[in-house]
């Protein structure tokens, strides 16, 4: 098998926690690649490249999340890697996610990003694959209600209703856990690092899905913390805001007919 490359963006993050995430990715697999980006203002993360195979980087510029990101896809590419690995801190998984994922990127070229099933810690699933958004989904998503039209929006717009073992191709992805074509990156680009945090990996997503096939995995799954840091933190909602301005200022706010397009191809596929 190629070189296989992964990253985890770094900030000022759980020292126990981070240990794990690192386990699960280099547990089975000799040929393989981390770089640790980390955003924190001080290096005391750099405990952790204990292994051979991990890069640690310090990058107390912090630039971002998709900006330190690109730091490590741009070695990977340069190294010589073919697929990369995006994965969050709060990463973890019992059962080989890294070898299925590869070997079906191998067996379809058309594939340009993938990602697993994600998982609650409860085990329950995080409903992650997505339409593309209308400004009014995002303000739906944060208020829910009606919450009768609410439950139907939300069912069709996170793809809820499709059956929970279904392979397909979802025009936006989730950052938390991605595997990327670096063939492919380097067609359509990395991330766009005019977003600090949030919709850098729906943007991405786009830009692939014109492309390339943006597939939801769920043969293999992995475990999620997920935080929705933006509905506790006035400062994360404040970037979440910034964030989503510049998405919507790039692709369209209501007048996009390529979204209306693209969302109308995903859900023929059922």
């Amino acid at each position: 098998m190629d070189l296989i490359s992964a990253s985890i963006v770094l900030y000022n993050n759980n020292l126990n926690i981070l240990k794990n995430t690192i386990n699960c990715i280099l547990l089975d697999y000799q040929n393989i690649q981390l770089f640790l980006i980390d955003n924190s203002g001080s290096n005391v993360l750099c405990c952790l490249a204990v292994d051979e195979r991990i890069v640690y980087i310090h990058n107390p510029s912090n630039p971002g999340f998709g900006a330190a990101h690109n730091l490590a896809i741009k070695k990977a590419i340069s190294n010589g890697s073919k697929f990369h690995f995006i994965v969050n801190p709060d990463i973890h998984f019992n059962k080989d996610v890294i070898g299925p994922m590869v070997n079906f990127m191998i067996n379809n070229i058309d594939v340009g990003m993938m990602m697993p099933q994600v998982l609650n810690e409860d085990g329950t699933i995080q409903n992650l694959p997505k339409l593309l958004p209308k400004p009014t989904d995002i303000l739906w998503r944060k208020f829910k209600k009606p919450t009768k039209l609410y439950n139907k929006f939300i069912n069709i717009y996170e793809l809820r209703f499709i059956a929970k073992n279904k392979i397909y191709n979802a025009p936006v992805l989730s950052g938390c856990f991605t595997l990327l074509n670096l063939e492919a990156i380097k067609d359509v680009g990395m991330y766009d690092d005019r977003y600090f945090m949030y919709f850098e990996d729906w943007d991405l997503s786009r830009r692939m899905h014109q492309k390339y096939k943006t597939i939801y995995f769920p043969s293999v799954s992995v475990y999620h913390g997920y935080e929705s840091g933006a509905n506790k933190s006035a400062k994360l909602f404040k970037i979440f805001i910034k964030s989503a301005f510049a998405y919507f200022n790039k692709w369209g706010w209501f007048l996009d007919k390529e979204r209306n397009r693209v969302n109308k191809t995903a859900l023929n596929q059922f």
